[in-house]
Parts: C-alpha cells; sequence; structure tokens
C-alpha cells in the first residue's frame, strides 16, 4: 500500500518556467532587483527627511536651551557680582566675576582642544578602503 503524494496544481510561475527562455528569466529578474532597489532608494530618501526634520526641531530646542542657559548664566553672575560689592566694592567684585569666566573659559578650551587632537578621522574607512585590490580602485 503506497500512498503517493498528490503532484500540486501548477502554479503560474512553473507555467513561466516552462515556457519562457533563460535569457527572458534572467531579465526578469534584472528588472525586479531593479525595481527594487528603486524602491529602497525612495524609502530611504522618505526616512531620511523624517530624520532630518526631527533633527531640526531638536537642534532648535537645544538652541533653545543654551540660549536660556546663557541667561540664567548672566543674571546669576549679576546677582554673584551684585553680593560681593556689597563686601568689597562693586568695582572690585566685577573684577573678581570675571577673572572666575575667565578660568572657566579656560579650562573649557583645554578640554576643548584635548578632545579636538584625539580624533582619528575616519579609522574604519580608510582600513576598508585599502582592502580593495588596485585594480578596483580609480585612477590607477
Amino acid at each position: 500500500m503506497s500512498h503517493q503524494i498528490p503532484e500540486a496544481p501548477p502554479t503560474a510561475a512553473h507555467a513561466k518556467a516552462e515556457t519562457s527562455s533563460l535569457g527572458d528569466l534572467l531579465g526578469d529578474v534584472t528588472r525586479d532587483m531593479s525595481t527594487l532597489m528603486r524602491q529602497e532608494v525612495e524609502l530611504a530618501k522618505v526616512e531620511l527627511k523624517q530624520s532630518a526634520t526631527r533633527a531640526g526641531k531638536g537642534s532648535g530646542m537645544f538652541a533653545g536651551a543654551g540660549v536660556a542657559g546663557h541667561f540664567v548664566l548672566v543674571f546669576l553672575s549679576l546677582a554673584l557680582w551684585w553680593a560681593l560689592g556689597d563686601l568689597m566694592g562693586h568695582g572690585w567684585s566685577a573684577v573678581v566675576v570675571a577673572i572666575v569666566w575667565g578660568i572657566v573659559a579656560a579650562v573649557l578650551a583645554s578640554r576643548g582642544r584635548k578632545e579636538l587632537k584625539a580624533i582619528k578621522g575616519l579609522p574604519q574607512t580608510a582600513e576598508t578602503l585599502q582592502e580593495i585590490p588596485p585594480t578596483l580602485k580609480p585612477n590607477s
């Protein structure tokens, strides 16, 4: 008693494969891949535009926060100047507040310079580009 698996009815893909030449089938695959790539590029464009819009909004909010923080520092500096002015005179208290801000600026500039010197560019990209065979590189 052998059970035979019934053969599936031929699909449109089976019929096309049997009636089309290999060249026609490869042409269809190439056309489909081209369509798929165009659709992927369009999707990437839409996603990039959405991301750029959000990044713009976020950057604007950070800029607003920076301006607000600046005003906080200005008014705290004025309050410190005024409070020290009651102790030593307003002229000298202004000099003390200016020196404090000068020290803060020097420390931030020093740390910023150190961070910029630590940048190594694009090490991974440079490494992978070196792995490309010379025959594939332009102008070789």
